[in-house]
C-alpha cells in the first residue's frame, strides 16, 4: 500500500484513489518568466518519480502539469527584454522543455497553457459571483476578487486564521472589501499591451494566477481528483486560494496535497530574486543530466537541500559506481539476458511505498550494486543476471537507467575526446602490464597510482584489467 504525506493534514496516509486502479495528479508547473534553475526543476523531477511509482504499482495515471504563460512578471520581463510578452513566454517555455528533457522528466498526459483556458476561468469566476463568493470591484478597475470572509473554511489547507494572514498584494487594495481578498480577474491597465487581455463580462483583462490552476485542473481532471502537487513555496497563498475558490464553487478538488521542499544556497531559497540561482544549461556544462537527476532524486522530496557543486560531485561519483557495475555485469551476462525474471528488492519497494522514501530506495540500489560486484568477482553468472535485472528495474523507476535512449546525448558529447582518453588509458595499461611481466612491481604500482590520481579506477579481472572513471 502506497502511503503519502498529505500537507492538508500533516499526516502520512494510505493512498486510496477516487477511482479504483486509476490515479489523477495535478502539479503546478512553472511561470515561464526566465530560464529554469535547479530549484525549479526539482518539483518536475520529484513528481516525475511519483507518477513513475504509481504506474509501476499498477495505476493508470492521468498526469497534468500546467504552464503559466501570462502574469505580471512575464509582462515585466518581456518589456525589459524588448520583446512581445507571448514571444518571451514561448522562448522561456522552450528553455523549460529542454531542461526537463535533459533530466528525463516525463512528458505529462496533458500540459495546458493558461492562455488557452481563459473561457473556463471566466466561467468559474461567474459561478463564484453567483454563489456569493466573489465580487466585481466598485472602483471601475475591472478587477474581480474572491471574498475570503464569505468562505468559512478559508485557511484550512495551511491551518491559518484569516485575521492572522497578511494582505494579498496582487492588486490595488482600494477595490477590495478585505485586504486579504485575492484577484480572480485583473482589469487591463493602459500601460499593458492590448494582446495581454481578453474580453470578459467585467471588461477586458486577464485572469489572476490562482484561478488559472483551478480552471485547468477542472478541465482535465474534473471537479474532484486525487493528488495536487507543487513546491512548498506555493502552499500559501497559491494552493490555499486554489482550494478555497474551487470548493466555494462546488468542486471537491484535491484529496491529497503534496509539496516538495526547496533547494537552498547559503540557507536561502534558490530564486531569481535572490540572485543565487543556477540555470540548468550552466550546471550541465559541468555534469551530465543523469548525474544531476540522481542528485535530486537521492534526497527525500520533503527535505530541504543545500546546493553545492561539491555535493553534486559526490553524487555524480556515487552514480558512476552504479554505471561501472552495469558495464561489468553486462560484459559478463550479455545485454540480451539483462532483465530476465527480475524483481524489485523488498527494501526498495518498502521505501518507495513509504511516502516516496528515495534515500532508502537509493540505499537499496547501492546495496544491490555491492552484492553484484561481489558476485562478479565470484563469476556467478546466474546470480549476477538476477542482480543486474533488479538494479535496472530500480533505475527505471527512478528515471536513472543509463540505457534509456533519452540519455543518449550525455554519452556521445564528443567522440573524438572519448577516443583520445581510451587511447591514453590503454597506453598506460600496456606500460603497467609490461612492468608486471618484468616483475617491476614499483613501476606497475606507479602507473596505477597515476591513473587513480586522474580519477581512473583499475580492476584486475580474469579477462584482463578493466578501467572506469571513479
Amino acid at each position: 500500500m502506497i502511503r503519502l504525506h498529505d500537507t492538508a493534514t500533516g499526516e502520512v496516509r494510505d493512498f486510496v484513489p477516487l477511482e479504483e486502479g486509476k490515479a489523477s495528479l495535478y502539479v503546478c508547473g512553472l511561470t515561464v518568466q526566465s530560464e529554469p534553475h535547479v530549484g525549479h526543476v526539482r518539483s518536475g523531477v520529484n513528481f516525475d518519480v511519483l507518477q513513475r511509482w504509481l504506474r509501476h504499482s499498477g495505476y493508470e495515471v492521468t498526469f497534468i502539469r500546467n504552464v503559466t504563460d501570462i502574469d505580471d512578471k512575464i509582462l515585466a520581463k518581456a518589456e525589459a527584454a524588448g520583446r512581445p510578452w507571448y514571444a518571451h513566454a514561448q522562448k522561456m517555455q522552450r528553455e523549460l522543455d529542454r531542461a526537463y528533457a535533459a533530466l528525463n522528466v516525463s512528458v505529462p498526459t496533458y500540459e495546458p497553457l493558461a492562455t488557452g483556458h481563459v473561457p473556463e476561468m471566466v466561467e468559474l469566476i461567474e459561478t463564484l459571483i453567483e454563489k456569493g463568493h466573489a465580487y466585481a470591484a466598485s472602483d471601475g478597475s475591472g478587477d474581480v476578487y474572491f471574498d475570503v470572509r464569505s468562505w468559512p473554511s478559508y485557511g484550512e489547507l495551511t491551518r491559518q486564521r484569516v485575521d492572522d494572514m497578511e494582505a494579498a498584494t496582487d492588486a490595488d487594495p482600494r477595490g477590495k472589501r478585505d485586504p486579504r481578498d485575492f484577484a480572480l480577474w485583473k482589469g487591463r491597465k493602459e500601460s499593458e499591451p492590448e494582446t495581454a487581455s481578453w474580453p470578459s463580462p467585467w471588461g477586458r483583462g486577464r485572469p489572476g494566477w490562482h484561478i488559472e490552476c483551478s480552471a485547468m485542473a477542472g478541465k482535465y481532471l474534473g471537479p474532484a481528483f486525487d493528488i495536487h502537487g507543487g513546491g512548498l513555496d506555493l502552499r500559501f497563498p497559491h494552493h490555499e486560494n486554489e482550494q478555497a475558490q474551487s470548493r466555494a464553487a462546488g468542486r471537491p478538488f484535491a484529496s491529497y496535497w503534496m509539496h516538495n521542499a526547496w533547494i537552498t544556497t547559503a540557507g536561502e531559497k534558490m530564486s531569481k530574486s535572490l540572485g543565487n540561482s543556477l540555470t540548468i544549461p550552466a550546471v550541465l556544462q559541468r555534469f551530465r543530466g543523469i548525474e544531476l537527476r540522481y542528485y535530486l532524486v537521492a534526497a527525500h522530496y520533503r527535505s530541504h537541500v543545500e546546493f553545492s557543486f561539491e555535493a553534486l560531485e559526490e553524487a555524480a561519483a556515487a552514480f558512476r559506481r552504479v554505471e561501472s557495475f552495469l558495464e561489468r555485469a553486462l560484459e559478463l551476462v550479455g545485454p540480451e539476458d539483462a532483465g530476465v525474471g527480475s524483481e524489485l528488492p523488498e527494501a526498495f519497494v518498502a521505501a518507495m511505498d513509504d511516502d516516496l522514501g528515495t534515500p532508502a530506495a537509493i540505499a537499496a540500489l547501492h546495496e544491490a550494486v555491492r552484492e553484484g560486484n561481489r558476485l562478479i568477482a565470484d563469476r556467478d553468472v546466474d546470480a549476477v543476471q538476477a542482480t543486474l535485472g533488479s538494479v535496472l528495474l530500480m533505475l527505471d523507476v527512478l528515471g536513472l537507467n543509463p540505457a534509456d535512449p533519452v540519455w543518449g546525448a550525455d554519452h556521445g558529447a564528443d567522440d573524438r575526446l572519448t577516443n583520445v582518453v581510451d587511447a591514453l588509458v590503454a597506453g598506460l595499461l600496456d606500460q603497467r602490464a609490461a612492468a608486471r611481466a618484468a616483475k617491476d612491481w614499483a613501476a606497475a604500482d606507479a602507473v596505477r597510482d597515476q591513473l587513480k590520481a586522474a580519477g581512473v579506477e583499475i580492476t584486475d579481472t580474469p579477462d584482463g584489467p578493466k578501467w572506469s572513471v571513479s
